[in-house]
C-alpha cells in the first residue's frame, strides 16, 4: 500500500524520477514476496518511466538485471505525470530508443541545452558541429557563418574524428571542397536540400564537386532568426543513400532555432569582449606607463598626487559634452561632475540613437585610479553595448556585469559599482539597475522617490546577476521630471560632521523646480556648497536633471 501511495504521489505531483524509483521497488518487493507477475508489471513499468525520465542507461540496466521480466511491450501506466498535451506525443517519440529514426525527444532537449548553455562563440561552434553530426547521422559537416564580409566557413567536422576545426573564416568561394551551387542556392531561397544520391538526382548533378566525389547524401539547410540568415548546415553522407531522414531533419530543425539564438548571443558577447579586451589593452598599456612615472616620481613623494591628477583626468575626459545634451530634442537635460579631493569612481553617460535616449549614472567603491579605471570601462561596454542597439535593460545589465566582473577578476581588484539605466523615448522612461533613488518631479515640484534597491545588484560583485534585475516605467507629462545623483551629495558632511542628506536635496529640488534644468543643477550645486562651508569634498558629486518640455 505505502508504494501504490508513494507513486501516486509522484505522479500527482510529476515527479518522474521517484515515480520511476518507486515502481522499480514495489517491483523488486513483488519478486522477492514471489509473486512474479505482478512483479513483472510494476518492473516495465519502471523501465519505461526511466526511459521517459531520460536514464537510458538505468533502463538498460533494468533488461540486464531481470531479463525475461522487461518485455518492452505497452506500459499499464498511463503516463498521468504528463499533461493532455504531452500525453498526444506519448511513447512514439520517447521511448524508441533502440530505433535510429525517432525522434528521442530526452536527446533533443539534451542537446538543445548544450547549445543554450555555451556562451563562447569558439565552444559554441565546436559543441553545435558534434550535435548535429551525431544527431543527423553525417560522415561530415561544416557550418558557414553570414556576416557583413559574406558567407564563411567557420567549423568542420567529422564522424571519425573527435577534432572539430572552428573559426577558420576561410570565405565559402576559396573552398573548392564543397558544392558551391547547392550553398549559396539555400543562401538565397532560404530552402532545405535533402538529397538521397546527389551524384544521381536533383538540381545540383552538374557540380563539379558533387561529380568529382560521386556524392551520396547531402542535406543542406539554413539557420534563420525573424527571417534572417545566421549561417547554412551543411552535412554530408558518402556512405548510403538517403542517410538524412525526415525524422533526422525534424530533429536538426529544432536544433538549429536554438542554434541561431546561441550563435547571435556568441557573436554579441565576442564582439563586446573583442571591444573590451582592446580597450583593457589600452588602459594596461596607459597603466604601465603610470606605473613607470611613478616608479620615478616616489622619490620626490609626488605619486599620489599624480596618480590623482591622471584619474581626475581621465574621469572628466569622458563626460558628455553639453552641445550633445543641447541636441537632444524635447527635453531639457544638464548633467554635472566634480571630483572629490581623492578622485572616487563617479560616472554618468548620455547616449542618443533612433531617438532613444540611454542614460547611465554609477559610483564605483573606493578611490583613486583603481575605481577610475573601472568607471572607465563601465563606460566603455556601456557605449558598446548601446552601439549595437541593445535596449533590453536585462540583457544589457546582464551582459555588463559579467564583462566589468571579469576584468575586475583579472585586475585582482575587489571593486564594484552601483549602476542606474534609464531609457527615455517620447515621455516614456525605463528605470533598471540598483543606484541612489531616482527623484520622479511632477511639473508644480511635487516629489517622488522611487526606490532601486530592486532592480538589480552592484555590478562587478557576481559573475551572475540575471536574476536581479528588474525595472519599472513611469510616465512623464509636460514639466515632469527625474534628477539622479551619486551619494557625493547626500552624505556630504561640513565641518560639524553633519549630512546635507535627501531631504534638503529635495527641499531645494521643489523649491526651484520652475526653473530650467541648468538653474536648478546650479541651484543645487551653491546650496551644497554653502551646506559644506570649507570642508574638503572626499567624494565625487554627479547630478543629472531631465525635464519633459
Amino acid at each position: 500500500d505505502c508504494y501504490e501511495l508513494a507513486i501516486a504521489e509522484a505522479q500527482e505531483q510529476q515527479f518522474l524520477n521517484d515515480e520511476a524509483l518507486a515502481t522499480e521497488l514495489a517491483g523488486k518487493f513483488y519478486l522477492a514476496w514471489g509473486k512474479h507477475k505482478i512483479a513483472q508489471t510494476y518492473l516495465n513499468d519502471a523501465y519505461y518511466l526511466y526511459l521517459h525520465w531520460g536514464a537510458k542507461a538505468k533502463a538498460k540496466h533494468l533488461v540486464q538485471t531481470y531479463g525475461r521480466l522487461i518485455t518492452r511491450a505497452s506500459p499499464t501506466t498511463t503516463g498521468t505525470y504528463l499533461t493532455a498535451e504531452k500525453i498526444t506525443i506519448n511513447f512514439d517519440i520517447t521511448v524508441n530508443s533502440e530505433s535510429g529514426d525517432s525522434l528521442d525527444l530526452a536527446t533533443v532537449i539534451k542537446a538543445s541545452q548544450a547549445i543554450s548553455g555555451e556562451i563562447l562563440l569558439e565552444k559554441l561552434l565546436t559543441n553545435l558541429m558534434k550535435i548535429l553530426i551525431e544527431n543527423a547521422g553525417a560522415e561530415s559537416g561544416y557550418l558557414i557563418l553570414n556576416s557583413d564580409e559574406g558567407l564563411h566557413i567557420e567549423a568542420e567536422g567529422y564522424f571519425n574524428s573527435s577534432t572539430i576545426n572552428v573559426l577558420q573564416s576561410i570565405p565559402l568561394e576559396d573552398n573548392l571542397l564543397l558544392p558551391l551551387c547547392l550553398i549559396q542556392y539555400v543562401a538565397r531561397t532560404l530552402e532545405n536540400v535533402v538529397l538521397s544520391n546527389a551524384s544521381l538526382e536533383g538540381n545540383f548533378i552538374h557540380d563539379f564537386y558533387i561529380q568529382s566525389t560521386q556524392t551520396k547524401s547531402i542535406l543542406c539547410f539554413p539557420i534563420l532568426t525573424q527571417g534572417q540568415l545566421i549561417g547554412i548546415v551543411y552535412l554530408e553522407n558518402n556512405l548510403v543513400t538517403g542517410a538524412f531522414s525526415p525524422e533526422r531533419l525534424e530533429v536538426l530543425n529544432v536544433l538549429s532555432a536554438q542554434a541561431a539564438i546561441s550563435i547571435q548571443n556568441a557573436r554579441l558577447y565576442q564582439t563586446l569582449e573583442d571591444k573590451v579586451t582592446e580597450r583593457t589593452t589600452q588602459l594596461a598599456s596607459a597603466n604601465q606607463e603610470i606605473s613607470t612615472l611613478n616608479a620615478k616620481l616616489k622619490r620626490e613623494n609626488l605619486r599620489m598626487g599624480s596618480e590623482l591628477e591622471i584619474a581626475r583626468q581621465i574621469q572628466q575626459m569622458v563626460l558628455p559634452k553639453p552641445e550633445e545634451l543641447k541636441a537632444i530634442e524635447g527635453i531639457d537635460l544638464i548633467g554635472y561632475m566634480a571630483s572629490a579631493y581623492e578622485v572616487g569612481g563617479d560616472y554618468y553617460d548620455v547616449l542618443q540613437s533612433d531617438g532613444l535616449i540611454t542614460i547611465g549614472i554609477g559610483d564605483v567603491t573606493g578611490h583613486g585610479l583603481e575605481s577610475g579605471i573601472v568607471m572607465l570601462m563601465t563606460q566603455t561596454a556601456v557605449r558598446t553595448l548601446q552601439e549595437m542597439k541593445e535596449s533590453d535593460p536585462i540583457r544589457f545589465l546582464d551582459t555588463l556585469n559579467r564583462t566589468i566582473y571579469h576584468n575586475i577578476k583579472r585586475m585582482n581588484s575587489d571593486k564594484n559599482l552601483t549602476l542606474g539605466l534609464l531609457y527615455y523615448l517620447n515621455g516614456k522612461v525605463i528605470i533598471s539597475g540598483q543606484h541612489e533613488e531616482t527623484l520622479l518631479v511632477r511639473s508644480l515640484g511635487h516629489i517622488e522617490r522611487i526606490d532601486t534597491m530592486d532592480l538589480g545588484l552592484p555590478i562587478g560583485m557576481d559573475d551572475d546577476i540575471a536574476d536581479f534585475i528588474d525595472y519599472t516605467v513611469v510616465e512623464l507629462e509636460p514639466g515632469d521630471g527625474l534628477v539622479l545623483y551619486t551619494d557625493g551629495i547626500t552624505e556630504a558632511f561640513n565641518l560639524k560632521k553633519e549630512q546635507y542628506g535627501m531631504d534638503r536635496l529635495c527641499q531645494v529640488i521643489s523649491q526651484n523646480w520652475q526653473l530650467t534644468a541648468q538653474e536648478i543643477k546650479q541651484a543645487v550645486i551653491d546650496d551644497v556648497q554653502t551646506f559644506i562651508g570649507e570642508q574638503k569634498v572626499f567624494d565625487d558629486m554627479t547630478l543629472v536633471i531631465l525635464k519633459q518640455q
